[in-house]
């Protein structure tokens, strides 16, 4: 599995002539990693002197936010394996034989269902890189001021591999047939997006605020 190996190989591997891992696996890692800046970030406050002086509403949500951002983690390092996977199967029906009619319908479905799969992988990393961009802003607010570039460098992060997955997401949507199957796929990526930018540009704010 990909996420078990060294840094050192799955670099390398993204740098080869492979086609995966590629975008898609990188944008868990990217996600990955900015979730686990602001878990670092939550490690870092959490019985220091500033945070003991919060109100007890604000500590129960530095907690709450801690424990779900750190669950995130271990989901989006799912995907750096579950992307490369997905793309494999469109690579694998895309090899299937079309000599005869019933061969081709079939190819054709094959390919149609591995391709819904390859995009609706990192359409599901999108929205968990979302829900971690959902959590930071109490680290942003309360955290140790110490890690509030931390916090920063998360939030980038989160939205890169935010972005970076519905990348994979809309490339895959232009071979589909079936139309209203994209136009809700299309409907979803926008909402995941729109939201996405905007929690980046308020953390963002805070952030070169308090620096």
């Amino acid at each position: 599995m990909l996420v078990n190996e060294t840094l050192k190989d799955y670099v390398e591997q993204v740098a080869s002539n492979k086609p995966a891992p590629g975008g898609g696996s990188v944008s868990a890692l990217v996600g990955s990693l900015g979730a686990a800046l602001t878990s670092m970030v939550g490690n870092l406050t959490i019985g220091k002197k500033a945070y003991e002086k919060l109100d007890e509403a604000n500590k129960k949500e530095i907690n709450r936010n801690l424990t779900k951002v750190q669950n995130y983690i271990n989901d989006l390092n799912t995907f750096i394996d579950k992307d490369t996977e997905a793309f494999n199967k469109v690579m694998e029906s895309f090899k299937m034989p079309k000599q005869t009619d019933e061969e081709k319908k079939a190819r054709s479905l094959a390919i149609e269902e591995a391709t819904k799969g390859a995009l609706e992988t990192p359409l599901e990393c999108a929205k968990k890189c979302l829900e971690v961009l959902r959590l930071q802003k109490t680290f942003a607010l309360y955290g140790n001021p110490n890690a509030i570039t931390d916090v920063g460098v998360g939030a980038l992060l989160a939205y890169s591999g935010l972005e970076g997955a519905l990348f994979n997401v809309k490339i895959n949507l232009s071979g589909l047939k079936d139309k209203e199957y994209v136009r809700g796929i299309e409907k979803e990526v926008e909402d995941i997006l729109n939201e996405g930018k905007k929690l980046q540009e308020e953390l963002l704010d805070i952030v070169y605020k308090k620096l």
